[in-house]
This record gives C-alpha cells, structure tokens and sequence, in this order.
C-alpha cells in the first residue's frame, strides 16, 4: 500500500503564547529541536511507502510554510490554502477528494503538524498495523498508552480485536476531556488510551462517510473544490463558499457516528505540546530538572521553564514555574497554570491588543523584519533580505524611510533610479516615491530601516508590482 501524508497545519496554538502567535504559530517554532514541528513532521513521513505529502495550512502562514519546506528540501504534491480555519473534517474532505481525483483507490494518513513523535520506528509500526484496517474499509485513529491520569486529552476505549486486522481494535466509546477524578478511573480500568488526532484511511471510504453523515460538509467541499484555483505554488480554497461549511473535527462528523471506526493502541514517545508544562516534559533539563534556553542565570530554581530571545534571565529561589521573554513580551506562570494562558490571548484579543498576532520577527516571503524601537511619529526596524528576493514595488503615503545597509548589497530602486548600496551607506525614501529593495547576491542582506510620519500601519503600502501576488 502507498500512503498518501496529509500535514493539517491550521492551527494558532495559543497555550505556547507568547512563543507562538496567531501569524506564526507552534509547528513553525523550533521548540524540541533545531527544525521547526512542521519539518519534523514532514520528514516523519518521507521515503519508502510514502508518497509525496499533502500540506493544507492558513491562507496567512502560506509563505512561512513554504519556506519551511524549501529549507529541508522536501517535494510536497502541493499546498493548499484555508481561507478560513473550519476543523478537521473539512480539511480532510478537501484533502480526500484531491487525493482521490489523482489516485481513487488512495490511502490517506492525516495528522497534525505541531505533535512530537519521538519513536518514529513505533509510529511506522503503527501505521502498517493501521494499514490491515484501513484496507478493509475501517477508519483508523491512533490511540496514544497513557502514562497519568491526563485530563487535557481525549480518550478512546477500545472494544474486540478486529479479526481482519490484527492489533486494530474496534472503538467502544470517545470520551471528552475528563476532571483528574474521572481520568483516574480510566486509567485503573485499563482498556482506555488518549486520542492522538491521527488517522489512517482510504479517501473513499471517509468520504463515503463523510456524506451519509455529515451531507451538508460533503457538499460545501465539493463545491469548494470545483472553485479552486492556482496562485503561485499554493491551490486556493474559494473563500466564500469555504466560510459557509460548518467548523466541526473528524472525531464528531464522522468517527463518534460510523461503524468503521477502530483505534490502533500504540506507545511512540507522542505528546501534543499543547501547553508549557508539556514542553518542559518533552525538552532537556539541567540536574535541578530546569529546561534552560537563552542567557539565563537561574540560583536555586528547580522543575521551571526559562526561556529568552534578548535580555537576560536571573532567578533566585522558585519552583516550577514558566518564565519567557519573547523581546516585546515576558510571561511569568505557575507551571501547573499552564493550561490557562489562552485566557491572555482572548484578553489581549478583546482589548484589540497586537502581542497575540505577530512575533517580534515577522517572517515574509522575502525574508523578515523586526521592531527595535518606536514613539510618536518614527519606528525603527531591523530587516533581512534573502538572496535572490526583492520586496514589492510600493509606495507609502503617509511615511518616509531612511535605509542603512548593516552588511550585504542592496539594490534600491527609487522613482526609476537604481543605486547600489554597501555596509555603512544610506538613502532616502520620499513620502510617496515608487521604490524597491531587493538582493540579488547569494549572501543575506541586513539593513535598518527608519520610518518617519504621521501614520505608520502596515497598510499604508500600495504594492504596484509584487512577486508573491499580495494585494
């Protein structure tokens, strides 16, 4: 059987805030390793018995995640684009019937980008396991062996082994996310393992599903589908008839209801990440079981998270505790309040804050940009060029900007003038002048840019020519 990957990488992961924000979330960090979640777990699933994967992210994330997979040098069969975040059930109808036009006897294995899978030997098991059911029509997920009463996970108890498919057990019941006290009892009784979000299963046979159980979903992705089209390297969901699909997971449109559903129970080092506490179980500590990343100076701290881009970290006397300084944001928590952190975001959210939206360096296709300091009427930034890009042809309105090359050669292109810009040497941009930056050595580019004016918002640009087709 030739397995067909699906990388679901729509989510915002607001429980890792302030490290993760709604533009740049949790499976494009490095959080466990020096390759961001998405990379790992694309490579996860590459080589032998799997065929080129299929990635389906937010409409925003699509040049960050294109960037990560050009850095690894992975083919994807494409990228398609949500318009709107509408679940899992969705996502996995619209990769099913892609799939199923190119392949209509394809088996699909969907999972999330932003889990760690630490056993990928156990997780290939898995998959071959999984793969009997699957060729009999079942719809597989994956149920994770618990090692506490863990209460931020759902659980499956699985029922009679399936004769057909040996290792594959039939699904009794999905529970919700139980209180400590309910989670106990599972755990003592056995049979029960927590639900991964993982599954393995012919496009035909979920979407035969699909539409017995949930029509109205099956229609909308269909017409949806029938309405694509191609921008640049992405396929692009048609917006208006995305948003009116229902916003509902896999696990309650389908598998909660149809008869096929079975769990195979496996054990391959998986977490979820949802939360710092999570991370700090997954990532390496010190002797004093601190996770220690950055210039931190930690005396008598134990079991805490201590995590710094910029200023540096001093602790003295503290226990299991998060503290994170992301530059423009520091976040200090119990480690056993971990799962409450989403409660800032919706507060910064109500407070039409912008410190859950973008990260102090805000990746573009060309490369990124980042706030060093601002006031009244100026903002400075620092911004990195990749070699062989170039920014849009724009203008601004309301703001001038001064450019001071750090290292690397700029080409400045300024109301139909060229110049050529080394270290230590500068130009001015004209309120209102049609001008560009680009870099076209083989090397990163790095300059400050000091903006001056009375408005300063990243919507004052009119693009009048743009490589990467933004409006």
């Amino acid at each position: 059987m030739s397995i067909h990957p699906v990388i679901l990488s729509g989510g915002s992961g607001t429980r890792l805030w302030p490290l993760s924000r709604k533009h740049y979330p949790k499976q494009l960090l490095s959080l466990t390793s020096e390759k961001s979640l998405l990379q790992e777990t694309l490579e996860r699933v590459t080589g032998k018995g799997f065929e080129a994967p299929l990635v389906i992210c937010n409409d925003q994330h699509r040049f960050s995640v294109a960037e990560q997979v050009r850095e690894i040098n992975l083919y994807v069969r494409d990228i398609i684009l949500e318009p709107v975040g509408r679940n899992t059930a969705p996502a996995a109808a619209i990769a099913a019937m892609t799939l199923r036009a190119i392949d209509k006897d394809a088996t699909i294995l969907l999972l999330p980008s932003d889990h760690l899978i630490e056993n990928r030997k156990a997780f290939l098991a898995a998959i071959k396991t999984a793969a009997k059911a699957a060729e009999n029509d079942y719809l597989v997920t994956f149920g994770i062996k618990p090692t506490g009463p863990e209460t931020g996970y759902g659980y499956i108890l699985g029922g009679d082994e399936i004769s057909a498919a040996p290792g594959c057990l039939s699904v009794e019941k999905f529970i919700e996310k139980p209180n400590p006290e309910k989670a106990a009892k599972m755990l003592a009784a056995g049979g029960h393992v927590w639900n991964s979000g993982i599954f393995l299963f012919k496009a035909s046979t979920y979407l035969e599903e699909l539409k017995i159980l949930q029509p109205d979903v099956f229609a909308i992705c269909e017409k949806s589908m029938s309405a694509t089209i191609r921008d640049l390297d992405f396929t692009r969901m048609d917006g208006e008839i995305f948003e009116s699909c229902p916003a509902i997971s896999i696990d309650y449109a389908v598998m909660e209801h149809t008869r096929k559903a079975c769990v195979v129970p496996v054990d391959m080092g998986w977490s979820d990440i949802g939360s710092w506490s999570e991370l700090w179980k997954v990532s390496k500590k010190d002797k004093q079981d601190n996770v220690i990343i950055g210039d931190v100076f930690a005396e008598d701290t134990s079991g805490s998270y201590l995590r710094t881009y910029n200023k540096m970290i001093a602790t003295i006397g503290i226990k299991d505790m998060v503290i994170v300084d992301t530059g423009d944001t520091v976040l200090i928590a119990p480690k056993d309040r971990a799962q409450d952190i989403g409660t800032i975001v919706k507060r910064l959210e109500k407070k039409d804050r912008t410190e859950h939206l973008l990260p102090e360096r805000v990746r573009r296709p060309w490369g990124w940009y980042q706030s060093l300091d601002s006031g009244p009427s100026f903002q400075v930034k620092r911004i990195c060029v990749n070699p062989d890009s170039r920014l849009s042809l724009q203008r601004h309105q309301r703001r001038a900007e001064h450019w001071i090359v750090v290292s690397g050669e700029a080409l400045v292109h300024c109301d139909g003038k060229d110049m050529t810009l080394g270290p230590n040497q500068s130009t001015y941009i004209p309120v209102g002048a049609a001008h560009r930056l680009e870099n076209t050595t083989k090397e990163p580019l790095y300059l400050i840019e000091v903006q001056s004016g009375d408005y300063l918002g990243e919507d004052d640009i009119e693009r009048l020519d743009d490589d990467f087709a933004r409006s």
